[in-house]
């Protein structure tokens, strides 16, 4: 049966060729130390926790663990779908080293934790999505393991329930106990963890404070994000050679407040001189959606010519949009928009935060209640 398998396996890879989930990754993670996983999918993070879990053997490495270690890694995740929840409960303590006498001493702290005090009798085949993780996560944390790995799963309950995960989490940890845990939710992800791994194609991009690897994933989500906008025409009679999007003082940044100023420089390269050259922009979302959009002639800004090596700046006093990613096109075409010399769509991305929720862009209003 071996040999059999192990020749299916050679077939399959001469079919569709290797493919490699996890490539080089080494970590240590210290005893009382909550450690996330960040990265887009398809990064390698739920592989690690597999193999990390020993439901999947490295190909090459090795991996040691000590103490109990316990796992909340998919959905319905060893329960039996006949067997009833009070059933799975006793089954999963008894994979887990426990005796039936020690699962009687936490049974009743487990139900109350999922509340399915109504439905623990029933089989597990009929619970809904959010049953399921509530007792799966119970469960996983009521018998005490030393390491707990935790993958996407909790982003299935309602809102109570995770803020009830995330208070359990941190009495986990305070007692001495060791969290692994992977999440899309950066917010949750940046507050919970002491450190972050930042994953990306199976290899490790970053390790570190959470603030600074989920900065660095948001930056590399922008720029993943740019590629698949980001469209570059024109006759190419002059170009724009480069877009630096900095501060006044010319620092560039991750991220710009709604309100701060931000200063464009543009700057092109014209092999033959070009009479009445436009320079344009666009600003977009995260989804393209165009937002405003101008140019220099529009704002009665008249360039006579350029030729050779140059750059054009525009400064925003403010970009008074919500916190989000957003796009910068820009543009350089004749003034009566017959040639497009050069445009970059969706080139350049802009990180913006505000410092209350409002949504588009902010209006200057007042608020009036007349008296009765």
């Amino acid at each position: 049966m071996v040999d059999e398998i192990a020749v299916k396996a050679v077939e399959l890879e001469k079919r569709f060729g290797s493919f490699v989930a996890v490539n080089r990754v080494s970590f240590e993670v210290k005893r009382g130390e909550i450690f996330g996983f960040l990265g887009p999918n398809g990064a390698g993070k739920s592989t690690l926790l597999s193999l990390l879990a020993g439901t999947l053997s490295p190909t090459t490495g090795s991996i040691r663990t000590s103490g109990r270690l316990s796992s909340l890694l998919e959905l319905g995740t060893g329960f039996h779908p006949e067997l009833t929840g009070r059933e799975n409960v006793f089954l999963w303590g008894t994979i887990m080293g426990l005796s039936q006498a020690r699962m009687r001493e936490r049974f009743d702290r487990i139900v109350a934790f999922a509340e399915l005090a109504d439905y623990i009798d029933q089989p597990v085949k009929h619970y809904s999505s959010g049953m399921y993780v509530r007792l799966g996560f119970a469960v996983a944390v009521e018998v005490d393991p030393d390491i707990l790995l935790v993958d996407e799963v909790l982003a299935v309950g309602d809102l109570a329930f995770q803020r009830k995960c995330l208070q359990r989490m941190e009495e986990y940890r305070k007692r001495g106990k060791t969290l692994l845990i992977v999440s899309h939710d950066m917010q949750t992800i940046q507050a919970i963890s002491n450190r972050i791994l930042f994953l990306s194609e199976g290899r490790v991009l970053g390790e570190g404070d959470p603030e600074s690897m989920v900065g660095r994933y948001e930056t590399h989500l922008q720029a993943s994000h740019t590629a698949v906008l980001r469209r570059e025409w024109g006759t190419r009679e002059a170009i724009i050679t480069e877009v630096a999007i900095t501060t006044p003082a010319g620092l560039a940044q991750a991220e710009y407040a709604w309100d701060e100023p931000i200063l464009v420089t543009i700057r092109y390269r014209a092999p033959q001189r070009m009479a009445d050259p436009v320079f344009g922009f666009a600003l977009s979302d995260k989804s393209g959606t165009l937002l405003y959009g101008n140019n220099t002639q529009n704002e009665g800004v008249r360039i006579a010519a350029i030729e050779g090596e140059g750059s054009v700046r525009l400064f925003f006093p403010r970009l008074p949009f919500t916190s989000g990613s957003y796009f910068l096109s820009v543009s350089l075409h004749s003034a009566d928009h017959k040639r497009h010399y050069h445009h970059i769509d969706h080139g350049f991305p802009i990180q913006l935060t505000a410092p209350f929720y409002f949504v588009g862009a902010y209006l200057p209003i007042r608020w009036e209640i007349p008296a009765s």
